[in-house]
Parts: C-alpha cells; structure tokens; sequence
C-alpha cells in the first residue's frame, strides 16, 4: 500500500512546492486545492471553493470577511488553512496573493462554454482550458512518483492496466505506446476483466489503474487484489487523497477541470494523457536500446505496409 500518498498542501516535497513557491504556473496553489476539495469536510470545502474560483478575492478579504462569504465560523478557516499546510490565516491569503499575481488577468475565457457562444469562442474556451490543465498537470505531477512508477514498469513482470469509459481510453493509449517499444502490457475497458487479471497477479508485477475522481469500484477492487498479492500498484488520478490513491504505491496526479460541457471524465483526458506521455517517455529513455530498437522496427514495418 502506498505510504507517501500526496497529502495536504505543505505536507510532501510536492506540497511544499505548490504551498510556497506556487510552481510554474500561478494555478498551481489553487489546482492542488480543487484536486483536495472532495476530501474535505462540507465547511472546508465552501471555503476551498471560494479559493479555486477566485483566489485574488480570498487573498483581499480578512479573516471575518471569508468567513461571511463562505457562510463558516473563523475557527473552521483557520482549521482549513492548516489543513492545506499552512501556519494559519494569514500565511495561505499571501500564498494565494502571490499566486494571483502570477496568474494572467481574468477574461471571459476562463468561465464554462455557454449556450450563446460562438464557434470561435468555444474553440477558444476549449484551447485555453486544455492548454491550463497541461500546465497545471506539470505542477501536480511528482517526479518521484514518477521515477518510481517507471522503475516498476521497466520491471520483467507482468502488467496490467485498468480504466472504464474515458480513463479507459487513456489506458488503452498507454498500453499502445508501450507495445511500440516492446514492453507487452493488457489494458482492461471492464471491472471483471481487470479483477480476473489482477487476482493473479504477484511480485514482480504492476497493476496501474487510471481513474479521474479515484473512487471508480471498477478499479478499487482490482486493486485491491493486485497490491494484496505482492504486486506493484499506481493510479492515474486527478485527486491525490481519494482511496485508489491510498491503496496505491505511486501515484500520478493529473489536474484536469471540469466546465458546462466537460465532465470530470472529459477534463480529466487531457492532463491523464499527459501524465502517460510523460510516463512512456521515461520507460522508453530508461530502456533506451531496446526501446529504439523497437520504434525503428516497428516503423519500418508500418512504412513497409502503407507501401505494399
């Protein structure tokens, strides 16, 4: 089972990054505080909410103010800003200043897609929302994590990767890559499928199972047989506190966000495919010969094919 699970913001190397430096991106505070948010208790999450839709108003706004817009006491503000690794009150409103300050201005293209948008507008919304979550997605992911999954992949042992619906996609463009440099893997579209798989699993072997919200049954299940029966196990998933990501040994956090006309499973896509790139570019440096091997054989016989 995975012991350094990505806790609250301040709590890891990964946290304290986003905590106090606020990463690259200046959404990086305010992306790992959306991906808490459905652990958190009712009262912390109104304020959690009010962070991630306007960070710049929370960083304004005193302690009696919050607690006012957000309809909790000042002690539970207090108790959410130490949640999320702070000293308190004031130490997270000027994180969340600095992290405002970095952020481009506010524009109509960070609100959802409306009914009345034009084409273009949509084009554009969608462009800057993908373009976000890529970003975001940069400041989450921890390398660590990373190194650690890809030395598990790299592994002789059997692999095995689960997802249902969209993450299931995703699954299925990893288990593709992967084919390209010559490390076999089974992708699984269906909770039966990846648990009759998962049972037999052991030492030596990976299970990675991609869910955006991390409380998909599909994926918990097998899971949890994989990881009972010695093998390796990593999530893809969107929030690191979520019970795939306590069951896990690694874990990848992708940073998708939800609009209108883009649920989670939607958002998710995007920053999970950029975590899997991400991953199959590390196995194929890792495993260099025998991965450019494999891509100059492979591509020769799909040149060969389209000139036949």
């Amino acid at each position: 089972m995975h012991e350094n699970v990505p806790g609250p913001v301040g709590s890891g190397s990964q946290s304290d990054t986003a905590a106090s430096d606020a990463g690259h991106s200046g959404d990086a505070l305010t992306a790992t505080v959306r991906g808490l948010l459905p652990s958190l208790t009712p009262a912390a999450a109104r304020i959690a909410s009010l962070i991630v839709e306007d960070p710049a108003q929370v960083a304004r706004s005193t302690i009696s103010e919050l607690s006012t817009l957000a309809g909790t006491s000042e002690s539970s503000i207090v108790r959410t800003a130490r949640a999320l690794g702070f000293a308190g009150y004031p130490e997270l409103r000027l994180a969340l200043a600095a992290s405002a300050a970095r952020q481009a201005p506010r524009s109509t293209l960070t609100s959802g897609i409306t009914p009345e948008d034009s084409t273009a507008e949509v084009i554009a919304k969608l462009v800057h929302t993908e373009s976000q979550a890529v970003r975001e997605t940069a400041t989450q992911l921890d390398p660590e994590q990373l190194a650690g999954a890809v030395r598990a992949v790299c592994g002789g042992g059997q692999l095995h990767l689960a997802g249902v619906g969209a993450s299931g996609l995703v699954a299925q463009d990893l288990q593709q890559k992967l084919a390209r440099i010559g490390r076999p893997c089974h992708a699984h579209g269906d909770s039966q499928s990846a648990l009759t798989s998962a049972v037999l699993l052991g030492e030596g072997d990976v299970f990675l199972a991609v869910s955006h919200s991390g409380e998909s049954r599909d994926v918990l299940e097998p899971l949890r047989r994989a990881s009972a029966g010695g093998a390796v196990t990593v999530v893809i998933t969107n929030h690191p506190l979520s019970t795939a990501a306590r069951l896990a040994d690694f874990v990848l956090v992708s940073a998708g966000r939800e609009t209108t006309f883009r649920p989670g499973a939607m958002a998710s896509r995007i920053s999970q495919l950029v975590v899997v790139d991400c991953l199959f570019v590390c196995v194929a440096q890792r495993t260099y010969e025998v991965s450019s091997r494999a891509l100059r054989v492979t591509h020769a016989a799909l040149e060969g094919d389209r000139v036949g």
